[in-house]
């Protein structure tokens, strides 16, 4: 049985309240987002729901700043690993050995 358009919405809303409040420098893992939200095993759900983020919430929400377990910035087709690496190096985000250092930078380690 699938879910209803009014719950995934609530959830998407939920995942983007979440990512709002991680800080300028800091990261959260997907994995680490679902949890907060309740959801044991939700990593891929939060990724669907960031990957379903509308345009016109692009600037209020820093998707960038949720990464693949380990600090990895995922894989994807398109510009979006650079564009997410490039921010976060902006913000001063160290990464080691390609990753991002989570002991540093981790918001909810």
């Amino acid at each position: 049985m699938g879910t209803s358009r009014g719950a995934e919405n609530g959830f998407f809303e939920r995942v983007y309240e979440l990512v709002r409040a991680i800080p300028r420098g800091r990261v959260a893992t997907y994995g680490q987002v679902a949890r907060l939200l309740g959801l044991t095993r939700g990593a891929r759900a939060v990724g669907w729901a960031l990957r379903g983020l509308p345009r016109r919430e692009e600037r209020s929400v820093p998707w960038h700043r949720v990464v693949g377990a380990g600090g990895r910035v995922s894989p994807r087709a398109g510009p979006g690993p650079l564009l997410q690496r490039r921010r976060l190096v902006k913000e001063g985000v160290r990464f080691v050995r390609g990753r991002v250092d989570m002991g540093r930078h981790g918001a909810f380690s």
